[in-house]
This record gives structure tokens, C-alpha cells and sequence, in this order.
């Protein structure tokens, strides 16, 4: 018995003491294994799940490191049940193998019969293999790859994918390493994805995803599709890859909703590919229309549905996830696991922070008191609207300006989730809205201006909450968000983690109503910024006054 930070329990959650001296240790042992479930002051709740153990195993862990990480940092002696559990729930990753025969194609062989006759005997499954060829080999149907690893991790016997992959089109590029380097981390991810074939890669926002992607592409010389979240993200993956490879602007097409240009670098927009026509979704013909050799899904926890259904299809393509959090609010993280593939690389972001790649940063929680009247108002609502009457309350306003106040000179982001709200704030500061309806040329025209100091303060709906590079911003404040949504909270934090050229903090506000839900849905949020190691100080909104 030691006294470490962590206490390991037999039902599988984690118990870690934050202000215990071993605590980052223990925190950055357990990450790669273990989902944070609930992130109060002072203990914090992991559960060990078996999708971060899948995860775990595929990024090159073994049951003994995570057996190890647990007991080296555990108070009390391990359940034996438990440890138990994870060497045989880790032992069910590859003991069944999609591979490439040269005479029968595309097979899934297994290193354990019994579970291969077990498979063979689901309703679900076996309609996707076809004639078994010995005791520990069967055929799989080439368009049922995808599908065929979705049934397999639900049924609890994640598929390794060793088929390999057609190399498409050939189209050379190269980095152009003139005027800066790669980062060690992102020549490491990069490597590490290379050396999977496809899978995802985990980095903060602001610690350079594209070039992560760009040091791919120039592996696979290859035609390549990205798919990002809106108009300004493929923008900027543009003008990044012109900067930075050898690639001509001419080289790259843009496929939105403006622009139709299928090039071999294309860059497509999620909302576009996935606009129904009659009832069809007619541009997934976009993935057939050349000979990718890489996909590129930037953002890919936003991956809506309908091109889950198409990546099925493209499992002999490279495909290549980028996100800053594998958090998924619809609960399809095992779809990115079968489809796109496991994660292949991720860093903890304080320790970027820590090399002076991202921005360190405050968090601070603001409570604000509901006046007598809204506290009537939302007493007496329906449930559905109690949390837009105590994001949107009038109280927030004064406190939000107090703070643009105390941060005068700093470029500063006023973020939320309801329209009018937005253009309320807007008029009170003096500041430019930018929201959903806003044109594209006026919303890169408002962000250039933010980027080159013209404009001190922007008012922005989710819109801003996805791939949007400004590196200046070193303050925001969120006003209202999507409920509790985890992915959001550090896609927001991660607007202001471009590293600040006189090396100042970023600030990050929520400014939250008490004794509501409001206060409920941002605990929620918070999760995973504290499973990465930042902690929100909580502040009563006089301070500001």
C-alpha cells in the first residue's frame, strides 16, 4: 500500500485526489485507459471503459502498463477482479484479424477458433462473411469491411485491420521545411498514423492539426479529400497547404456550397456533402469521383451520420481524423474507432503548453444571481426552456461587459448559442455579430479585421467554434452554449491556445447562471478541460463590479 493519488475501485471507476503531489503523474498514467466522468474541486471520476482500453491497445499499450499505471499510483490495493477484467477485455483486441489473401482477397482469420465460430453464428454477422476456407479463416465480402468492424467492437471482438490499402491516384507534394520545421509531436503523429494505415489523431486546438495532416498527405503522394466543418476551415486548410507544400492554389479544389471544383487535393464541407436532394444525399458521389488515396476529416468528432455510412464504403482508402477531443455527444466514438480507425496519437495539451506550442490559460466560472423576476420566469417554465431563460438572463449582460472592461486592448470573443442574445450583446459592446446567417466574404472580412487588431471585440454563435484560426484572441467569454456539451467547451478554450507572440495568458470565461441548470449543464462541460488538467476557478459575479 503506497500513498498515491488514486483510489481504484471494482466497478471499474477511478477515484483521483487532485490536490494529492502525484496527481499529474497519475493523471497523464491514466489518460491513455480512462474516461473522466465527473471533475468536482477535489476528486475527480474516471471510468476505465472498454473502448479507451481498445484505443489504448491499438496505440501500442499493453495490459501490463495499464496494469501498472493503476497499482503504482493506487492507495489501496487493486480489486484482482478488476486487473483481471482489463488483461482479458485488452486480450480481446486482434483476436480476429481482417487480412489480404492473395488467392481468396479480402479474409478475416482468428487466433482463437472459438470465437470465430461464435461470430459465425450471429444473424447480424454472418450475412457479411461468405465460404469459410479452414478451421480459423473465412471470406469477407470486400463491401462489408466497414460494417463488418461496426458489428464486431458492438458484439465486444474489435477487429485489427491489416488488409492494408490501395495507394489511388498519384499526385506528388512535398513540405516545404524552408522557413520552419514540424514539431517533434507532429512528425511523431503523423509517423504513428502512417504506421497504422488510418486512424485518428488527438492534438490541441492551436497545436497544429492541418500540418499534422499536410506531413500525411506528402507520405502518401497521393490525391487527397479533406472534409471540414464549414467554408472558413477549408479556407484556411488552403491557404496553409499553399504556404507550407509544394502544392499550387490551382492543385486544390473547393467543394462547398459556392464552389463545385473537384481537384486532386479537394477540400469539401461536411454540410455540403451531406445536403439532401429528392431525398438523396447526392453529393456523396464526391468520394467516388476520383481515386483517393486519402480522406482527411478534420474536426472528426462533428462526422455527421450519413458519412459514417459513406466511410463504411472506403475502407481501402487511407483515412486520417484529426480533432482536439475523441468526445462524441451522440455517443458514436465506437463508429470513429471502426471506420476511421483507433487513435493512433495524442498528447496531453499541458504538456504542449508546457514546450510553449499552445497559450496557457485561466479558466474562471463567473455565477451570476437571477433577478426576482427571472428567478419567477424560470421557476415557472417548462423544462425544455428553463436553460435558454438562464443562459440568456439580463443579468449576464452587465457582468459581461465588466469584463471586456478589465481586459480592454485584448482581443477578446463574447461566444454563445442564442441569436438574439448575440445581437443584444452586439449593440451593448459595440461589436460586430457574427452567427450562422452571416455571408462568408463578411465573415472572413470581420475575422481579418479581428486578426490585424481593427476590431478589439466579436460577438460569435457556434459558427466560431470549429476550425477558425485566430491566433490574436486572448480572451472569451461564453455566454450560453449547447446544454453540456464537453466537445464544445474545448473547442471554445481551444480559440484562444495560439501561442501569443509576448508569450501573455489566455482567459477563458463562462459566465453562468446559479441555482439553474445552467450551472448543472457547465460541471458537464467542464470534463473533459479537466481531464486534460485545467482547472476552473469559481468566482460570484460582484468581483466584476
Amino acid at each position: 500500500m503506497t500513498d498515491g493519488p488514486l483510489i481504484v475501485q471494482s466497478d471499474k471507476t477511478v477515484l483521483l485526489e487532485v490536490d494529492h503531489e502525484r496527481a499529474e503523474d497519475a493523471r497523464i498514467a491514466i489518460a491513455p485507459f480512462a474516461e473522466l466522468e465527473r471533475a468536482p474541486e477535489h476528486v475527480h471520476t474516471y471510468r476505465v471503459t472498454p473502448l479507451a482500453l481498445w484505443n489504448a491497445r491499438a496505440a501500442g499499450h499493453d495490459a501490463e502498463q495499464v496494469v501498472d499505471a493503476l497499482t503504482n499510483y493506487s492507495r489501496f490495493p487493486v480489486p484482482q477482479p478488476l486487473l483481471i477484467d482489463i488483461v482479458d477485455t485488452m486480450g480481446r483486441f486482434g483476436r480476429l484479424q481482417i487480412q489480404h489473401s492473395p488467392a481468396h482477397g479480402l479474409v478475416m482469420t482468428t487466433t482463437d477458433r472459438a470465437v470465430l465460430e461464435e461470430i459465425l453464428r450471429s444473424k447480424k454477422i454472418s450475412p457479411m462473411l461468405g465460404e469459410r476456407l479452414d478451421d480459423d479463416t473465412v471470406v469477407v465480402h470486400p463491401s462489408e469491411r466497414g460494417r463488418l468492424k461496426q458489428a464486431l467492437l458492438k458484439v465486444g471482438w474489435p477487429a485489427e485491420d491489416l488488409a492494408g490499402y490501395v495507394d489511388g491516384e498519384a499526385h506528388p507534394m512535398a513540405l516545404r521545411e524552408d522557413d520552419w520545421s514540424l514539431r517533434d509531436y507532429q512528425r511523431q503523429a503523423a509517423q504513428a498514423f502512417w504506421a497504422g494505415g488510418s486512424g485518428v489523431v488527438v492534438l490541441p486546438c492551436g497545436a497544429g492539426k492541418t500540418l499534422v495532416g499536410a506531413a500525411a498527405m506528402a507520405q502518401a503522394q497521393a490525391t487527397t479529400l479533406i472534409l471540414v466543418t464549414n467554408t472558413v476551415a477549408g479556407r484556411q486548410w488552403k491557404r496553409e497547404l499553399v504556404a507550407r507544400t509544394s502544392l499550387t492554389e490551382e492543385e486544390i479544389g473547393e467543394y462547398s456550397g459556392e464552389k463545385k471544383e473537384i481537384r486532386p487535393v479537394t477540400i469539401a464541407t461536411y454540410q455540403v456533402i451531406t445536403r439532401k436532394s429528392k431525398g438523396e444525399y447526392k453529393h456523396l458521389e464526391l468520394f467516388d469521383s476520383r481515386d483517393w488515396g486519402l480522406v482527411v476529416y478534420d474536426e472528426v468528432h462533428l462526422l455527421p451520420a450519413p458519412v459514417f455510412r459513406m466511410t463504411a464504403d472506403l475502407q481501402s482508402r487511407r483515412r486520417l481524423g484529426l480533432t482536439a477531443t475523441l468526445v462524441r455527444e451522440d455517443g458514436r466514438e465506437g463508429d470513429v474507432f471502426s471506420l476511421i480507425g483507433p487513435k493512433r496519437f495524442d498528447v496531453p495539451w499541458r504538456d504542449i503548453e508546457a514546450q510553449g506550442w499552445i497559450a496557457p490559460a485561466e479558466c474562471v466560472e463567473v455565477r451570476v444571481t437571477l433577478t426576482d423576476n427571472e428567478r419567477l420566469v424560470y421557476a415557472t417554465g417548462e423544462s425544455e426552456e428553463r436553460y435558454r431563460i438562464a443562459s440568456t438572463a439580463r443579468t449576464k449582460t452587465s457582468v459581461i461587459k465588466s469584463i471586456v472592461d478589465k481586459h480592454v486592448g485584448e482581443p477578446t470573443l463574447v461566444i454563445g448559442a442564442y441569436l438574439e442574445q448575440l445581437d443584444e450583446l452586439g449593440a451593448e459592446l459595440n461589436a460586430p455579430v457574427i452567427q450562422g446567417s452571416t455571408r462568408n466574404k463578411e465573415r472572413e472580412a470581420l475575422f481579418d479585421a479581428f486578426r490585424r487588431g481593427e476590431i478589439a471585440t466579436l460577438v460569435v454563435s457556434k459558427v466560431a467554434n470549429f476550425s477558425i484560426d485566430l491566433p490574436e484572441a486572448s480572451v472569451a467569454i461564453q455566454v450560453s452554449g449547447t446544454f453540456g456539451s464537453r466537445q464544445e467547451e474545448a473547442q471554445r478554450l481551444g480559440r484562444l491556445l495560439r501561442p501569443k507572440g509576448d508569450g501573455r495568458q489566455a482567459h477563458f470565461y463562462s459566465v453562468v447562471s446559479r441555482d439553474t441548470v445552467d450551472t448543472e449543464y457547465a460541471a458537464h462541460r467542464q470534463r473533459f478541460l479537466a481531464e486534460q488538467g485545467y482547472a476552473y476557478r469559481i468566482v460570484d459575479a460582484d468581483a466584476f463590479r
